[in-house]
């Protein structure tokens, strides 16, 4: 049986010395296993920067948690649901939401199972190289980082118009380069600042939307000073849909640009500290974000803002106006504009951030396994990646593109390039889990021998994978009829991009679709950082209400 292992040796160790799973060491031609033995401290499963990308393991348990409840949440959730509820009205809304919600479920299994085993930076782009072809992680990894940049460049976008509505002294591009070199100081202070920023500012975010909630029931219900019961009259009045299947269609690419962010957890599990602790409850908790973040929104945005309101993204307006605006403003109060401008404000600060963390990371990594120039594989000795992290913000530039063409045509512009993008990569993820899984099964393992098990596999996998090829092929339904060319560039540009990108590196690097019995199987397995002190507390007796916590 023969291996491939693309992981460099540990420094410090010959490359045929490498541990074993006894802590022996194991001759040339052999694989590296999960090192347990008394040798393990010398592999760099303890290091507090990883060997092999010279990143910092910085993240702690609870970062990453916050990350999957409520990272990445931002203006494409908070005013980009604007533009899902105007193209399809508030059915539509919750259809897409469940829809996709379902889909990043699915997608999140498989990626649990993947990365717990091989918390590796490279994250899926890596194990598509392991487990189907360097050329497949090639297509894989730069369609993802087109996803980031588009979303960077739709932070930026949004945070210069929010800014440009409380004061235009400043142009456009005043505001976006005070903020570009904010954001990259920040993220130049390491992963450490990057990890407590977001943690303090997803859990804002997460009572800001609980607020907001709370509001709209009360709002719906009349009990708002002057305010009429309104209930559910913005289902009869526009209505429910919009347009029909082709409104249905066009809200899948929004919902699509608003869940991607969900996989990051993959990204950031070479620099947490715990990843065997981190990774497998932070998949759990996505399931929450998406009854409460996603499918919450979806169903209290169509309830208080009628499809039909001027300055929604997609609507006739330049300018973007988020629903929850629409409504505090029907509510009667008109300054609630500031408040609601303010709180998206402080997400589009997280979202940004966050952007230029997941972008970066992914340049990084690709270009330490040579699917991108060699020089953004570089980082300094506190593990920070600067030139990736030049380089991806520099790509939020595209806000730019606001100047001539007005915020809202910008962010249904970018939104489009990204969201195609979403679906080729989550298909991807189902792929790389299935030829996985066929490979654990042939070389002789059973799913018992694995750390998290995805639910319901097979068949989770495989809908994961038709789904996102179904979902890549008609969200672009509504351009068809009355066909207008550029809309349909814009929704279709990115999926002839995938293949061109596989065959075009295939064809030149003369890459190998591995075998079942030939791919690597052990290397890139680590203990976690802090493993006593994970074991410890999880066996402590700990109050209900915790262990209920623990347990979502």
């Amino acid at each position: 049986m023969s291996y491939h292992n693309q992981n460099h040796p540990e420094p410090g160790l010959r490359k045929d010395d490498e541990l074993s799973v006894t802590g022996r060491y194991v001759g040339a031609g052999e694989s590296r296993a999960y090192a347990t033995g008394p040798g393990a401290e010398e592999t760099g499963d303890f290091r507090a920067i990883d060997p092999h990308s010279g990143v910092k393991r910085g993240l702690k348990t609870r970062h990453l948690s916050m990350m999957a409840l409520a990272g990445i949440i931002g203006p494409g959730l908070l005013v980009g649901s604007g533009g899902a509820l105007s193209s399809g009205g508030p059915a539509s809304l919750i259809i897409g939401f469940g829809v996709i919600g379902i889909l990043a479920f699915s997608i999140m299994q498989s990626l649990g199972e993947l990365t717990t085993l091989y918390p590796s930076g490279g994250a899926f782009t890596d194990l598509g190289d392991r487990f189907v072809d360097k050329a497949f992680g090639v297509a894989v990894g730069w369609n993802y980082y087109i996803i980031w940049v588009a979303v960077l460049a739709n932070e930026y976008n949004v945070t210069s118009s929010v800014l440009v509505f409380w004061s235009d002294k400043l142009p456009l591009y005043g505001y976006f380069l005070i903020f570009w070199f904010i954001f990259l100081g920040f993220q130049l202070l390491g992963v450490e600042a990057f990890g407590e920023a977001e943690f303090w500012l997803a859990l804002l975010k997460l009572v800001g939307l609980i607020a907001y909630f709370l509001f709209s029931i009360v709002y719906a219900a009349g009990g708002v000073k002057g305010a009429q019961a309104i209930g559910f009259s913005y289902w009869n009045d526009p209505g429910a849909f919009v347009d029909g299947f082709k409104g249905v269609a066009s809200v899948f690419v929004f919902c699509s640009t608003f869940y991607a962010g969900c996989e990051s957890v993959a990204v950031a599990a070479t620099e947490t500290k715990n990843p065997g602790v981190a990774v497998p409850k932070a998949i759990r908790q996505v399931f929450v974000r998406i009854i409460v973040v996603y499918m919450g929104s979806a169903f209290f945005f169509g309830l208080t803002c009628p499809a039909n309101a001027t300055g929604l993204v997609g609507g006739a307006s330049r300018a973007l106006r988020s629903p929850m605006t629409v409504a505090l403003q029907n509510a009667g109060w008109e300054n609630g504009v500031h408040l609601i401008n303010a709180f998206i404000f402080v997400t589009c600060l997280s979202a940004v951030n966050s952007s230029i963390y997941i972008g970066s990371r992914t340049l990084l990594f690709m270009a330490q396994s040579r699917k991108a120039p060699k020089f953004l594989g570089w980082t300094d000795r506190r593990g920070v990646p600067i030139p990736a992290i030049v380089l991806t913000n520099l790509c939020g530039a595209l806000s730019m593109m606001n100047v001539s063409t007005g915020a809202s045509k910008a962010y249904s512009y970018i939104v489009n390039l990204s969201g195609v993008s979403t679906f080729l990569v989550w298909g991807s993820i189902s792929f790389i889990h299935i030829r996985f899984r066929a490979s654990w099964k042939a070389q002789g393992h059973s799913a018992e021998e694995l750390p998290f098990k995805s639910l319901w596999y097979p068949w989770n996998a495989y809908f994961g994978l038709g789904a996102n090829i179904f979902l890549a092929l008609i969200q672009g339904w509504s351009t068809f009829a009355p066909f207008v060319a550029g809309d349909f560039v814009d929704a279709y540009i990115l999926l002839p991009l995938f293949p061109v990108i596989y065959f075009g590196y295939k064809l030149i690097n003369k890459t190998k679709f591995w075998k079942v019995q030939e791919m690597d199987l052990q290397s890139g397995r680590r203990r976690d950082l802090e493993e006593a002190k994970e074991v410890s507390a999880s066996q402590a007796n700990l109050p209900w209400y915790v262990k209920v916590w623990r347990s979502i």
